[in-house]
């Protein structure tokens, strides 16, 4: 479990206005005991991808919960106790390959820093589980895309992700996904990048 305490010169405000200088998140390997925040967490995820107006796969409470189980996804909390961010791994090709999807912040802590501090966690997460494995995201975020660069994720080609079926069939339930059959799945609206553990020895 990791306590992120914010320590900055300028106060930080979350989406609500509220003042959360002196606030804290415990942001924790998810558990079993956790499966009680997966509709909030599916709500969550839903109405922020309509709200950007972009794509998102769809996951179903059934894959969430079996995440939780496993111990490859990271949940964190306010310090009140109640549920903040999630995020979660999945791996590919037995375990060549593997992403870090699911990111979702609830809005009351939104542009407090915890996506980031999230993206890290789940990160070092996969990092001890698939040391060996190449770590990549889709995305349309500039934020995703920006935490990614300062991990070491360099942008790739769609050729250079992985090739797993079931990967490219979770892409049905998005909005975009019509652009990415036109295109034969070469390109689409995300940017793909891919984190090579072999030129980042440096990176734990």
């Amino acid at each position: 479990m990791e306590i992120i305490q914010n320590r900055r010169e300028k106060p930080i405000f979350s989406s609500t206005g509220e003042n959360i200088e002196a606030n804290y998140f415990l942001i924790e390997e998810a558990r079993a005991e956790h499966i009680l925040y997966i509709n909030e967490i599916c709500h969550e995820t839903l109405l922020s991808a309509k709200a950007r107006g972009t794509g998102i796969s769809g996951r179903s409470p059934e894959l969430l919960s079996k995440k939780m189980k496993e111990g490859e996804a990271v949940i964190a909390f306010g310090k009140d106790g109640k549920w903040a961010g999630f995020a979660f791994i999945s791996s590919w090709e037995n375990g060549r390959y593997v992403s870090n999807s699911g990111l979702i912040v609830a809005p009351e802590f939104r542009n407090t820093g915890l996506a980031k501090k999230i993206k890290k966690k789940i990160f070092d997460l996969t990092r001890k589980k698939y040391p060996k494995a190449l770590i990549f995201s889709l995305t349309t975020g500039l934020a995703v895309m920006k935490m990614n660069h300062e991990l070491g994720f360099e942008p790739v080609t769609y050729a250079e992700l992985t090739k797993d079926e079931h990967f490219w069939e979770n892409c049905k339930s998005c909005i975009n996904c019509p652009i990415l059959l036109s295109k034969e799945r070469k390109n689409c609206l995300c940017t793909a990048m891919l984190f090579d553990p072999k030129k980042n020895k440096d990176k734990i």
